[in-house]
């Protein structure tokens, strides 16, 4: 059984990860528009095999890498997460 701390810490590192996944994007769709240095594919969507939800969320608000289809791998990404949490919380409860 996992107490409340641990559960808690999960949920905030899960939530930072995902922040910054989230900027990463976010931050390599402002270096796009000013034709400045960018954010190699590869490291984006090795982020994005840790933070999925921050990835996902970033491609549909800054309309980033949605035309590559490597990166059709994000949502699948995102469902591999879900579907591990999702038997991590049965598993523990």
């Amino acid at each position: 059984m996992a107490s409340t701390t641990t559960l808690f810490i999960f949920l905030i590192v899960l939530i930072a990860v995902n922040l910054t996944v989230f900027m990463f994007f976010a931050v390599d769709k402002g270096a796009a528009r000013k034709n400045s240095r960018r954010i190699s594919e590869r490291t984006l969507l090795f982020l994005a095999l840790f933070g999925p939800f921050g990835a996902y969320l970033a491609m549909k608000i800054c309309r980033h890498k949605t035309r590559k289809i490597i990166f059709y791998l994000v949502p699948v990404f995102l469902f591999v997460q879900l579907v591990v949490m999702a038997y991590g919380i049965a598993y523990i409860f």
